[in-house]
């Protein structure tokens, strides 16, 4: 498991292989990813986008962005916690991804970004 605070926000991600298939003649590997945002601040936030930076050992990169995490931009009160799980494909067993939340917080209206510390996506029967 990977963790991170930044300013009292809590990122914790655990990653799992979920198996190859191909499409469009090219074979992928699928990779869940599990994330928790805990808020440790003592100001109620809301997480109202996200930005990913997805990269492969082949040295493919995607970008992703957009608004909320899988449809919903939680409110987390003092304390709370909020879980959800997404994944990606790959061109290659190895990858790794890394990102930030936009945020903001409800007593000042202040906007601010929480960092998504860099995680490795690794298949394991390619790990020696």
């Amino acid at each position: 498991m990977v963790q991170q605070v930044t300013q009292g926000i809590k990122i914790s991600v655990k990653t799992e292989f979920d198996g190859t298939f191909y499409k469009n003649r090219k074979m992928q590997y699928a990779f869940a990813y599990n994330i928790t945002i805990e808020n440790q601040s003592k100001d109620t936030v809301q997480l109202t986008s996200r930005s990913w930076k997805i990269k492969d050992s082949l040295n493919n990169t995607e970008i992703v962005e957009g608004e909320g995490v899988i449809g919903q931009k939680p409110i987390l009160l003092p304390g709370e916690k909020h879980s959800y799980t997404s994944g990606c494909l790959l061109f290659s067993p190895f990858g790794a991804m890394k990102g930030h939340y936009n945020m903001v917080n409800f007593a000042t209206t202040r906007k601010f970004r929480v960092s998504i510390p860099l995680f490795n996506l690794s298949a394991p029967f390619s790990m020696n």
